[in-house]
């Protein structure tokens, strides 16, 4: 008797996830199209470092296939974005027969949340984060040697700084959602914040390529500021979720 719900839910878990895949590939597609026009805007941090700071670097390919999976890396990234609202989509779809009616109407501002504040994320990170990171890094040695640097690497991390810091900047949404669905408390956030810092800043560790306290600080402080915020969205909500509530009784 309970076998078959439970079939109907992961049967309905793996259309859910075939569809994001699919809008994700499809993403892709549209994204290599424009491979090489990408190329030259992820390169930019780079070319500031060249420019304005007078420091010599040059992006090299290493071997026959390092071109081709740099383009397939970039056109990853931009199907990801390009398919964000509708894989965000697909998970709320699979959840919302779960849900209250008044808690289905938190749709659409999640879904258009979700899919904004990891552009927002990405593109933070690339006006904000990059031009100060990649001169950095390059000009420990000044000019005494010239940065030959594989495309493959440097795409990696661009790439890399760009999806994490874009998902973090999820967490103040996810707050939202989760506070209204009366799944997380303002509180819980707050008793953890310890814990959190701790996490956080080790997640800033292993994506910056370098320990130094510069590109640590630059990652991380933004993440530290973003859960503090999530914090206070989370309060905030609560509160309309207590208000709801009152006026339901």
């Amino acid at each position: 008797m309970q076998e078959a719900p439970l079939v109907e839910h992961l049967e309905e878990l793996r259309a859910r996830i075939i569809r994001a895949l699919l809008a994700w590939f499809v993403g892709m597609g549209v994204a290599w199209v424009y491979r090489v026009q990408l190329l030259a805007i992820l390169k930019r941090p780079l070319d500031v470092a060249t420019q304005s700071r007078g420091i010599e670097a040059n992006l090299i390919q290493q071997s026959i296939t390092e071109g081709f999976i740099v383009s397939l890396k970039i056109a990853a990234f931009g199907g990801l974005i390009l398919a964000m609202p509708f894989i965000v989509y697909q998970a709320w779809a699979f959840i919302a027969p779960g849900l209250y009616p008044h808690e289905r109407r938190l749709a659409v501002p999640f879904i258009l949340g979700a899919g904004f504040s990891f552009a927002v994320g990405a593109i933070f990170s690339y006006y904000v984060l990059l031009p100060f990171a990649v001169p950095f890094l390059l000009g420990f040695l000044g000019n005494q040697v010239i940065p030959l640097l594989s495309i493959d690497k440097y795409m990696s991390q661009i790439l890399m700084y760009m999806t994490v810091v874009g998902l973090m900047f999820e967490l103040p949404v996810l707050s939202y959602l989760l506070t209204k669905l009366g799944l997380l408390d303002w509180r819980f956030l707050a008793r953890n914040r310890r814990i959190a810092i701790v996490a956080i800043v080790t997640l800033a560790a292993i994506i910056t390529p370098t320990a130094d306290p510069f590109n640590l600080s630059l990652l991380s402080i933004p993440l530290l500021l973003l859960y503090e915020i999530s914090i206070w969205v989370s309060r905030a909500a609560g509160r309309g979720r207590a208000q709801t509530e009152a006026a339901g009784e």
